[in-house]
């Protein structure tokens, strides 16, 4: 099967069991997620979202992963992500292009954008919460 070149930031991408590689619809807004659940469900905790997100101003929420680690990688400009760990401590860490930064499974976390930037994320989205911030 061949599959059409797309622009991840409007389609993104799951990674799913049997070394699978599935593209999704077009990204519509926060719904989508419950939507993308449903369709991959039967992948549980090892099924991966690839997603690109331009940002040009702070995040007005929390998130956390129960099931898994979550890479967070810097293309442009720069990001602060800030991880709230156990007992209220809190790691914030600037990124730029070419880093990244790993989210471990469990941890609520949010970002700070001075300008803009353009991030790529590798989810697992099973279980993923979210809380205002």
């Amino acid at each position: 099967m061949t599959h059409s070149a797309r622009a991840l930031e409007r389609f993104p991408i799951h990674l799913g069991l049997g070394a699978k590689a599935i593209p999704q619809p077009e990204f519509t807004g926060a719904d989508w997620y419950q939507d993308y659940a449903a369709r991959v469900a039967d992948d549980s905790a090892e099924g991966r979202l690839v997603s690109l997100h331009s940002f040009t101003s702070d995040w007005p929420s929390w998130e956390s992963h129960p099931l898994g680690e979550e890479v967070v990688i810097c293309l442009a400009g720069e990001i602060t992500l800030i991880q709230e760990l156990d007992e209220g401590r809190f790691h914030s860490e600037a990124l730029g292009p070419g880093e990244y930064l790993v989210n471990p499974a469990g941890v609520w976390h949010t970002a700070d954008v001075p300008v803009s930037a353009t991030v790529l994320f590798i989810t697992p989205g099973a279980g993923t919460q979210n809380r205002a911030r």
